[in-house]
């Protein structure tokens, strides 16, 4: 699960999230460190590195990590949602199922180093950013940011004929451009 207001990059991201989608049982999320964690649900480690609970915007942080909007979780999952009750806040929070899993040891937390941008767009400032942040990348690089039909070819679910019939429908557009660009 990802929630719409979240914009992952980095070099090594796709071989991150191949290899969280690996696990059969479970559930693995991301933490990444920000400077202000009250905003997040955060993640209290124990002194070996091992979960300790996710708190959802607390008052006083036990870490930077926040728990990013980007969940990797099994069939379980439904089941336990179901179970999940509104917070002091009134809302269902993800934190309460992510509990459900730590609570059976079945709850783990990667940690996404400094190569890696995750851009919370949850307020005008932040989505100013993130546009912000897409449009560098695209005009420096000269390479689009969240391109399926890229990553499909990438992962070979497409060949170059299927490519070249993207780029077509999108016609002369900046998007149709860049894949007829792309390596056939």
């Amino acid at each position: 699960m990802v929630l719409g207001d979240n914009i992952f990059f980095g070099h090594g991201l796709r071989d991150l999230l191949l290899q969280a989608s690996a696990d059969s049982s479970g559930a693995r999320v991301f933490g990444y460190r920000v400077a202000d964690p009250e905003r997040y649900g955060v993640v209290d480690f124990d002194a070996q590195g091992r979960v300790k609970s996710i708190i959802e915007k607390p008052a006083a942080p036990a870490s930077n990590y926040a728990v990013t909007g980007l969940y990797f979780v099994d069939g379980t999952a439904p089941e336990r949602a179901r179970a999940v009750r509104p917070s002091s806040r009134g809302e269902l929070e993800i934190t309460s199922l992510l509990e459900s899993y730590l609570a059976d040891g079945s709850l783990s937390v990667q940690k996404m180093g400094r190569g890696y941008a995750w851009l919370d767009t949850g307020t005008h400032a932040s989505l100013l950013d993130a546009g912000n942040f897409v449009r560098t990348l695209t005009e420096r690089q000269g390479q689009q940011v969240g391109s399926p039909d890229e990553v499909a070819f990438e992962l070979g679910w497409i060949d170059a004929q299927q490519l070249k019939q993207r780029a077509q429908q999108f016609g002369k557009n900046n998007y149709g451009s860049y894949l007829d660009g792309l390596s056939y």
